[in-house]
């Protein structure tokens, strides 16, 4: 089995592609679920990240309510200067709040009845370079070992 460490936040843009690639995922969260779906963060998304969600089927809501973002302004007293992504670049940033895209992650790893530990701590990493990785974990007092094909840290 595959683990991968992860916090609730901007690394959830990966998980939607690891179940439709036959990666069985185990998903540990050192925060509690209302915790990281309650934070409030930034939501500014770039190109990649939005085609990723989109590959992953998990760009619905995004794709209806999100605000295209075409460039910004830098001002410094009387001068400001207009940088246009999309003119010098190709492409669009993407306005969608964090805590809307981790809401919507958590809805897809849950219909893929992808398991996430919440309020974990006392995480260890043991025999990451060998054959037979394992993850050891506390949670609620009580000790945990994951047996992985491999362990990825996904701390966004």
């Amino acid at each position: 089995m595959a683990c991968r460490m992860c916090a609730g936040g901007a690394e959830y843009e990966n998980r939607g592609c690891d179940y439709r690639q036959g990666v069985a995922t185990v998903i540990l969260e050192r925060a509690s679920r209302p915790h990281v779906l309650s934070r409030i963060r930034a939501g500014l998304l770039e190109d990649g990240t939005v085609q990723v969600l989109q590959e992953a089927g998990v760009a619905d809501r995004l794709a209806r309510q999100a605000l295209p973002h075409k460039g910004c302004c830098l001002a410094y007293e009387d001068l400001m200067l207009r940088i246009d992504f999309h003119a010098l670049t190709g492409k669009r940033m993407t306005i969608y709040g964090q805590s809307e895209l981790t809401a919507d992650l958590y809805r897809a790893q849950d219909a893929m009845g992808t398991p996430i530990v919440h309020e974990v701590c006392d995480v260890a990493l043991h025999q990451i370079s060998g054959p037979r990785p394992y993850v050891e974990y506390t949670q609620g007092g009580a000790r945990h070992r994951l047996d992985c094909g491999f362990v990825a840290g996904c701390d966004g």
